[in-house]
């Protein structure tokens, strides 16, 4: 399902809930059954959480001036411990 909008010249704008695609260009308003002209409007992407926003425009600068590395990343290293089941096995 999908939200779609509509303007009214007597009530304003209002909202109509149809499955994908199935919009048609008018629809009656729902308090006064006038025609009523469908808006396009922006997605809602006021819901997407913030990282996933620092990312997407991270990604869109990168197409365009993409960050260049000089050097080879140095993490810190962790030590790499074993398994302890492997300590109860025979050593040669």
């Amino acid at each position: 399902m999908a939200t779609y909008e509509y303007a009214c010249r007597r009530c304003g704008g209002f909202e109509v809930r149809l499955a994908i695609g199935t919009a048609t260009e008018t629809c009656a308003c729902p308090t006064c059954a006038e025609l009523s002209r469908r808006v396009f409007s922006v997605p809602g992407l006021a819901r997407t959480p913030r990282t996933v926003l620092i990312h997407r425009e991270r990604e869109e600068r990168s197409g365009e001036a993409p960050e260049v590395a000089s050097e080879v990343p140095r993490g810190r290293r962790t030590a790499c411990r074993p398994h302890p089941a492997l300590a109860h096995l025979p050593r040669p």
